[in-house]
């Protein structure tokens, strides 16, 4: 079986994370070996950046300095862990990957499209088979993401405005690319968003997990 790339998008709190990790245990036992990876971070030298990244004040790092410490990370993701495992054939399900740069960085810090597009044209950062995109509510999302990852609450910090536009991108990326996205509700209980997720895998990839 030749390998796919999923990624699962959206606001903070979504649920991108449990859903990662519910969705590899399924395509396990349906006989997929698949690789959970996470951005930023990933692989060892990426996770040096994600620990610089995600921390500290909102206003750390200026809009393109977040773009260019992204694109790093995501230069050594790539060629460290998830060209690696397509290459053997494996699946890869990434928690956030181009579109959560597109929809954070451009949108919601206002860093151009064309730079993100030639950062990520110059890493060769692979298409997605499928994106999920985890949609909820950014208060709902917000509150509930706080304190889930000890310290690493500095997009948390950002104002409301902030997490409106990012989820207003996210709808805008799957709107205009039906062909690679599929919308979730993320208000749902977990098993409810595993089972569209699931479902979505089933009729996108035709694997029955």
């Amino acid at each position: 079986m030749s390998g796919k790339f999923i990624t699962l998008e959206g606001g903070e709190g979504a649920g991108k994370s449990t859903l990662a990790r519910a969705l590899a245990a399924r395509l396990g036992r349906a006989g997929v070996d698949a690789v959970v990876t996470r951005e930023p971070g990933g692989s060892p030298g990426a996770d040096a950046i994600r620990a610089l990244f995600v921390r500290g004040a909102a206003d750390k790092f200026a809009p393109l300095t977040d773009a260019l410490l992204i694109a790093a990370a995501r230069s050594d993701h790539v060629a460290r862990t998830i060209a690696p495992a397509l290459a053997a054939g494996r699946w890869v399900i990434c928690d956030r990957f181009t579109d959560s740069t597109r929809a954070y960085q451009g949108a919601g810090r206002g860093v151009d499209v064309r730079t993100l597009a030639a950062l990520d044209a110059l890493i060769d950062a692979p298409v997605p088979h499928l994106t999920l995109v985890l949609d909820l509510d950014p208060k709902s999302g917000v509150r509930r993401s706080q304190g889930a990852q000890a310290g690493e609450d500095r997009f948390e910090k950002m104002d409301l405005a902030f997490h409106e536009r990012v989820r207003a991108a996210f709808l805008s990326i799957a709107a205009d690319e039906p062909q690679r996205c599929a919308v979730i509700d993320a208000a749902k209980d977990k098993d409810a968003v595993l089972a569209a997720a699931l479902a979505a895998i089933a009729a996108r990839l035709g694997v029955q997990a």
